[in-house]
């Protein structure tokens, strides 16, 4: 039976601080929930098929419960560069309101549980096979609802980051901005050196085209924040 993943979980209390988190980990994360979607109904299908004895079909509904499983279990606690619960929607989601964690252990002990009685051909497996199909659409409603959260998360996570590149940017521009001063204060300075100020004045003025540069590049990467 799968542990209670709730006692496993560290919170976060700062949003998406200390998770490792990039477009590519919440595609994964997107794909992860989804699947479960496909695999439980799977599990559902097979778990009838072998019911009706066809051949196969209850190691496969073991098989595709173990995908399950481990998805579920990847997606709570973190593996393979994925973060696990990291944010307070997410926590809310699988141990508060919706009971996600609950509803999905309770449907993975439901699956094994039909299973056993399939294949031993108990007298329980009609009523266990018919709780596990009523279960399903609960359980469809969940997982649907979890994967809404990842996405949601997946749009906040992308608007947190390009606000931080639009201020970081402005930073920038702000320090080249100050260059920019301080080179055609220089460049004052040197004409009124004359010949001793010559040299001083090439550099100056190297400075005020690399500040200008600084600026094009700026204002290309806000531009290219702003439209994505």
């Amino acid at each position: 039976m799968l542990e209670d993943a709730s006692t496993l979980v560290r919170p976060r209390d700062d949003g998406f601080a200390g998770a490792k988190l990039s477009g590519d980990v919440f595609g994964a994360l997107i794909n992860l929930s989804g699947r479960r979607r496909f695999t439980s109904q799977r599990v559902v299908l097979y778990a009838v098929l072998a019911s009706m004895g066809h051949d196969g079909a209850a190691a496969t509904a073991r098989e595709t419960l173990a995908q399950f499983r481990e998805t579920h279990l990847t997606l709570v606690e973190g593996k393979g560069g994925l973060p696990g619960v990291f944010c307070a929607p997410l926590r809310d989601a699988y141990f508060g309101v919706l009971q996600g964690d609950r509803v999905i252990r309770d449907f993975i002990a439901l699956a094994g549980s039909t299973l056993d009685a399939i294949v031993g051909e108990g007298r329980g497996a009609p009523a266990l096979l018919d709780e596990l199909v009523r279960s399903a659409t609960t359980l469809l409603s969940v997982l649907n609802g979890l994967t809404l959260v990842y996405e949601e998360q997946s749009k906040r996570h992308a608007q947190l980051q390009k606000r931080q590149l639009q201020v970081m940017m402005g930073d920038i521009k702000t320090i080249a901005k100050q260059a920019r001063m301080v080179a055609f204060n220089a460049q004052i300075v040197a004409a009124r050196a004359g010949q001793a100020g010559k040299e001083f004045s090439v550099v100056a003025s190297s400075m005020t085209l690399i500040t200008g540069e600084i600026d094009d590049l700026v204002h290309a990467a806000l531009n290219g924040a702003l439209a994505s």
